[in-house]
């Protein structure tokens, strides 16, 4: 499992209030980018991205990662939920890359790459792979129980 440095935590945390603020656009502007993968794309609610739902839970999401990114056990009930929801609608761990690859550009480019610096964007990639790690294992799992059950 990959963990996060102290510098990267730091500036995690440090963002949260840009986060807060500019959230939802980041995630609309990241699905935006996720889904011109059609294969991802078809993983995804269709009616919840339409109505906002889906970039707003996640954007949510996003910020509640930013302030506890030091104190993971605040989570655990959130990272239950996710690794369901995953489960179900069939999130494997080579879709996580996708993700990525769509969420720390659209930070940048919502956020501006005076405030979305390299180093802001480096630090945001150790968290996101620290949580998608986490993610990952729980949901391999739930997959490992749900084919035993």
């Amino acid at each position: 499992m990959r963990t996060a440095s102290e510098n990267a935590i730091a500036i995690v945390k440090a963002t949260a209030p840009a986060i807060e603020k500019h959230g939802v656009a980041i995630t609309t502007a990241m699905y935006a980018r996720l889904f011109t993968n059609a294969e991802v794309k078809a993983m995804f609610d269709e009616a919840a991205q339409e109505s906002g739902e889906q970039p707003r839970r996640l954007a949510a999401a996003i910020l509640a990662y930013a302030k506890n990114i030091d104190k993971l056990a605040n989570l655990g009930a959130a990272v239950e939920r996710m690794v369901t929801r995953h489960v179900e609608t069939g999130v494997k761990a080579e879709h996580y890359p996708h993700v990525a690859d769509a969420l720390l550009p659209a930070i940048r480019d919502v956020l501006g790459a005076d405030v979305a610096t390299d180093e802001v964007l480096a630090a945001w990639g150790e968290a996101y792979w620290m949580l998608a790690d986490i993610l990952i294992s729980a949901e391999a799992q739930a997959y490992e129980d749900r084919a035993a059950a």
